[in-house]
């Protein structure tokens, strides 16, 4: 079993059965799924950019992603409906919790001039957003082989039902908050 499932089990739970006064084990919030998303706008210019930016999820996730399309025609910037402009990767069950457990531990605190992440990216539904800079703060990437520097976005999806649940699940797997 990963680590951070077992975290959760034996500390996550009873610790959220406790503070929200739960009374079924069932309850408290648990994580259904982490999407990881790469935009690539210059890819209706040049294929190979959004090519590279699919290697470089692969070797972020260890799954390969799905190409997202335009859905509509926009004439200033040079876009047509089904060209292709991104890739993302939905993440589940234990591959999920390796890669909560990577980033909370390993990729966050490898960020330049790190102070936290906000506590204020919840939705309103306990699911929270994360943008990241740069890919090169994954030690998947090698540093030697990116054509450019690309940011992207994880949105990290709960069952809580309100920002605060959210914020005390991920607070209990460690993720490290900025104190406000």
């Amino acid at each position: 079993m990963n680590r951070l499932k077992e975290k959760y089990k034996k500390e996550s739970i009873p610790g959220l059965m406790k503070h929200f006064d739960y009374k079924n084990i069932n309850c408290p919030p648990k994580l259904e799924k982490i999407s990881i998303n790469i935009g690539v706008g210059a890819a209706t210019q040049n294929k190979a950019i959004l090519d590279n930016a699919i290697r470089d999820l692969t070797q972020i996730t260890g799954r390969k992603p799905v190409i997202t399309r335009a859905k509509k025609s926009i004439s200033n910037f040079k876009l047509r409906q089904g060209m292709p402009i991104g890739c993302m990767v939905t993440l589940r069950g234990e591959i999920m919790y390796e890669f909560l457990d990577r980033l909370i531990n390993i990729v966050i605190p490898r960020i330049r001039d790190f102070r936290g992440v906000s506590p204020k990216s919840f939705d309103g539904r306990g699911n929270y957003s994360l943008g990241i800079k740069e890919q090169t703060v994954f030690p998947e990437i090698e540093y030697d082989k990116i054509d450019a520097i690309r940011g992207l976005n994880i949105s990290i999806i709960t069952s809580a039902e309100t920002d605060e649940e959210g914020r005390m699940l991920l607070s209990s797997l460690g993720m490290p908050f900025k104190k406000v």
